[in-house]
């Protein structure tokens, strides 16, 4: 089951919980999701400027 919303869980997350709210938001297993972002670290992009604004982007959730 998928969330409708996007926002960062307050548990079952590592850092700010990016890429653990991105997995719940479109079905997927949170470690691929931050196993593709370490990856894609690896390649010129910005990629890590990405992740900060979505870590101030992102709502915490609403609940415990």
């Amino acid at each position: 089951m998928t969330a409708t919303t996007l926002s960062r869980p307050r548990q079952g997350r590592w850092i700010a919980g990016v890429c653990a709210g991105l997995a719940r938001r479109f079905g997927l297993d949170p470690n691929v999701v931050r196993i593709i972002a370490v990856v894609s670290c690896l390649l010129p992009g910005p990629q890590f400027i990405a992740y900060i604004v979505l870590w101030l982007l992102m709502p915490e959730d609403d609940t415990a």
